[in-house]
């Protein structure tokens, strides 16, 4: 016979004594996954019940229900479907004690069961971040650990600083008291600088049983980094007779709380106190120079200096901002101007271009004057002006009556009757014209 036919006939009988071994009565079941405190439903069905009835136990080997009736008084198991092909129970409020395996049986002859492994989840708890607790010094090693427990089976644990992913230095598990759930610890380190402080750290657990969400804790970095300082004047543009006020404003965690005040050529402090600003009351040309102040926190002393010219000219200063802390130098020493390794701030007063020169509070009260004797002389001008005017356009003759013949008469009386005689003359000198 060839092998090829011989093949053939083999296959064919392993199919017929696999349809001949088929149980039909024999129950199926299947393995099923449930969160802690969720529900889980177990299904167990037949082909041929040979007249016998489902049975379903617990891994206790306790009959939960036989057929449709309840054998074990736990209300938390219910009956939801019963034929006589298949028996579906469930049980709500899973806890991690109902895990292990539940057996569905048939009291057939022989009696045939089926088991469904049922697993419980346990939830992880909301993590927890240890070393934040005190302020961290710029510069320094930030070790910060991350612990969650009340997973089954042990969660995962992932880190950020901002939207920056951070690597782990080590992850390690403990199996709870319980014998069933873990704890998982992970720890992080990295170096921070000033910009770290208020900066977000957050850890977040990651497992099966949080359905694709998450569950995650944030916490806030406290960084201490040394002070910068700068000197704002105001008013911004200082004169001669104004009240000058120049504010040391100290930035930095924890901020300056003490403020050396100092003029560069003098020996003595102008002032050391809390208060960070320095007040002329009075601002003339003797208070020129340079003025030095030194904020102190307890990370350092930073130096921040203005350039102070007393003139008429506005001052236009620019800042010269410096990072890292620096002794004030010595009278004979130049400012330095701001780059990214100076260390000290100060204002450089910059140079007027094409203005003119601001009068003084004197110059104003001469120029007012000035103005108002301006105003008087104009309107008098203007007041001649119009009365000679005037005049000229009513010059013209005008009619007396003055005694004619007075000029003649050796005396007033005479001069009376004359004038009398000549009026009345005057009627007989008429002319007629025809």
């Amino acid at each position: 016979m060839p092998p090829s036919v011989l093949s053939l006939l083999l296959l064919l009988l392993g199919a017929a004594k696999g349809n001949l071994s088929r149980d039909e009565s024999q129950p199926t079941t299947s393995d099923e996954t449930v969160v802690a405190g969720g529900t889980v439903v177990l299904k167990c069905q037949v082909e041929d019940p040979d007249d016998s009835s489902l049975q379903w136990s617990n891994p206790a080997q306790q009959t939960l229900y036989f057929g449709e009736k309840r054998a074990l008084r736990d209300n938390r198991i219910q009956l939801e479907r019963s034929t006589p092909n298949e028996l579906t129970i469930s049980i709500s409020d899973v806890v991690l004690s109902d895990e292990g395996e539940y057996t569905c049986s048939i009291f057939t002859m022989p009696v045939r069961t089926a088991k469904a492994l049922v697993t419980v989840l346990g939830i992880p708890q909301k993590p927890q971040i240890f070393g934040h607790e005190q302020p961290i010094d710029e510069e320094k090693i930030a070790r910060l650990t991350c612990r969650s427990s009340g997973s089954k089976p042990a969660a995962q644990l992932r880190w950020k600083k901002g939207n920056k992913e951070l690597k782990a230095e080590g992850t390690e598990v403990v199996e709870d008291p319980n014998g069933k759930t873990f704890t998982v610890s992970s720890r992080v380190e990295f170096r921070v600088t000033k910009e770290d402080n208020d900066a977000e750290v957050t850890c977040t657990v990651d497992h099966e049983s949080l359905q694709n969400s998450e569950r995650s804790t944030t916490q806030k970095l406290q960084v201490h980094y040394k002070p910068t300082a700068k000197i704002e004047p105001h008013p911004l543009y200082p004169r001669e007779g104004e009240k000058l006020q120049l504010q040391c404003d100290g930035q930095g965690n924890p901020v300056p709380q003490e403020f050396l005040w100092e003029k560069e050529g003098s020996d003595a402090p102008l002032q050391l106190s809390s208060d960070s600003i320095l007040i002329f009351p009075f601002l003339n040309k003797s208070d020129s120079g340079t003025y030095v102040c030194t904020a102190t926190s307890s990370m350092g002393s930073v130096v921040a200096k203005y350039n102070l010219d007393v003139s008429d000219l506005p001052q236009l200063p620019t800042p010269h901002v410096h990072s890292t802390p620096a002794p004030p130098p010595g009278p004979s020493q130049p400012i330095s101007h701001a780059s990214s390794m100076a260390t000290a701030s100060s204002f450089t007063p910059a140079p007027v271009q094409d203005a003119s020169p601001v009068p003084s509070t004197s110059s104003t009260y001469h120029a007012v004057i000035g103005g108002v004797v301006a105003v008087i002389v104009f309107l008098l001008l203007s007041l001649l002006i119009v009365l000679g005017h005037y005049l000229i356009r009513h010059k013209g003759t005008y009619l007396t009556h003055e005694a004619k013949g007075s000029d003649d008469a050796p005396d007033a009386d005479t001069a009376i009757i004359n004038a009398e005689g000549g009026q009345a003359g005057g009627d007989d000198k008429k002319e007629y014209f025809i």
